[in-house]
């Protein structure tokens, strides 16, 4: 005998970096599931782009420009989505950028804007998420995206590892804090994923950070997959019932046989 399942509650989600890559993947897994998705970034142009994949993906969407770095971007945008949707019940922060280089050699303002958007960021929009909700007594989702470099720091990336190493941190802090509210904190943390997270580098340098990764063990093989794996944990862990809580999810590329970075070894 099969009990029918309940009707499934409709969900408000805010996905943060959503012009590209990730951000993308996870707007429209959401879609798929029929939420209201939120998605704000910088590039107005792609975010549109964007929301014709949740509409066609059968979600609701608003899109709003959103510079995580900028307290007034984060109030605008979400006064913008309680207007159009009501408070969020999900946020995905997942904005963030690194610049490599050695930490001697990196401009001032470029760690600063790491530090902004990968740290500060994230925690002034989890703030801004949290609020309304313990006021209501309502249950919710934070799922913070960081990267394995919190786990193997990578060499010409310290400003990025240590902000995701933060992040993770945070996230830890605040599911203690929001232990009994029916909010959940997650760490959702990637592996080597197809994305434009490194499409602004100088294709030598890439190279170069590649090589000087493998003589530290840090990119033991070729294999990469695709950001739709990365939204499928997301999902995962939004989707866990209430009174369980996924701490942390990694999400790794399986070795691909041959790799060149295996044979070369």
């Amino acid at each position: 005998m099969s009990i029918p399942s309940p009707e499934r509650e409709v969900r408000t989600a805010i996905v943060t970096g959503a012009s590209s890559g990730l951000g993308v993947a996870m707007a429209e897994a959401l879609g798929l599931q029929g939420f209201r998705v939120a998605i704000g970034a910088r590039r107005e142009d792609r975010l549109q782009q964007t929301a014709q994949k949740v509409r066609a993906a059968g979600g609701d969407c608003l899109v709003h420009v959103l510079d995580v770095a900028q307290p007034e971007s984060i109030e605008t945008f979400f006064s913008a989505v309680e207007a159009e949707f009501g408070f969020a019940d999900i946020v995905i922060n997942n904005a963030g950028l690194s610049h490599p280089a050695p930490v001697h050699e990196l401009e001032l303002e470029r760690v600063r804007q790491e530090l902004d958007v990968n740290l500060l960021g994230a925690v002034l929009v989890s703030r801004r998420f949290l609020r309304p909700l313990l006021e209501a007594g309502r249950r919710g989702d934070l799922i913070h995206i960081t990267s394995d470099a919190a786990r193997f720091p990578r060499p010409h990336q310290s400003i990025y590892t240590a902000t995701k190493a933060a992040l993770e941190a945070f996230s830890s802090t605040l599911a203690l804090e929001l232990e009994g509210t029916g909010i959940r904190s997650t760490v959702v943390r990637p592996g080597p994923a197809i994305s434009e997270y490194a499409a602004g580098w100088d294709p030598k340098k890439i190279e170069s950070l590649l090589h000087r990764w493998q003589h530290y063990g840090l990119q033991r093989h070729s294999g990469v997959m695709p950001s739709e794996a990365v939204a499928q944990a997301v999902m995962a862990a939004i989707n866990t019932p209430p009174g369980v809580r996924l701490d942390l999810i990694e999400v790794q590329p399986e070795a691909t046989h041959g790799s060149p970075q295996d044979e070369s070894a």
